[in-house]
């Protein structure tokens, strides 16, 4: 039924990484455990993609670190947090970032299943180019602050020319950040990073 879905436990509490584990392998899912963020950062070029269940409240990284670090790393894979009851305010914040959601502890089989079955949703759109909202912004926020700037003047219709008078900087090093971009966001055509830029809701002339 989950054709061999991977999940990734990022948890510090071995029961929680025990319990969780069993409860998903035994509904089908392939699992991989990871004491801490820094463990899981160490190996996540190397693993097979899936969903990410990262707790919030961790000694040497927290989860919205480990969440932020994923971004700049352009690590797309779908994350879930899980968090202890007062958490709330933080999880929002990690819902602003993208997760999919937020769970609370102790939580229940049928709750988590229902959010991996969203994450799984959301990974398995990926490959549309991230024509969703929640993809697309989560690949725009790996870019850096002036190559939003230089992506939003694209969306809003302007040449290289004005972009650069806009933003007081050369014509040539908007033509750097526009080629840095696209490489990030893995697009070859202008098309392709406006879809993105769109699905962002990042244009907001109708030029």
């Amino acid at each position: 039924m989950t054709d061999r879905r991977m999940i990734h436990i990022v948890d510090d509490e071995e029961a929680i990484r025990r319990s969780a584990g069993f409860m998903l392998k035994t509904s089908g899912y392939t699992v991989a455990t990871y004491p801490s963020g820094t463990a899981f950062l160490r190996e996540v070029r190397h693993v097979e993609p899936g969903c990410i269940l990262l707790d919030v409240r961790m000694p040497d990284m927290d989860g919205l670190e480990v969440q932020k670090v994923l971004i700049e790393r352009g690590v797309a894979m779908p994350v879930i947090i899980l968090t202890g009851h007062g958490d709330i305010s933080i999880a929002v914040r990690a819902m602003k970032a993208g997760a999919v959601e937020f769970i609370e502890k102790p939580f229940e089989k049928a709750t988590l299943i229902e959010a991996i079955s969203a994450g799984f949703e959301r990974l398995d759109g990926l490959g549309r180019r991230a024509e969703r909202g929640a993809e697309a912004a989560l690949l725009i926020a790996g870019l850096t602050s002036r190559e939003q700037d230089v992506l939003k003047g694209l969306a809003d219709g302007l040449p290289n020319k004005t972009i650069a008078f806009d933003l007081g900087i050369s014509p040539r090093t908007v033509e750097v950040h526009r080629a840095n971009l696209m490489a990030k966001l893995n697009v070859k055509s202008l098309s392709e990073a406006l879809r993105i830029a769109f699905a962002a809701n990042l244009g907001d002339r109708n030029a």
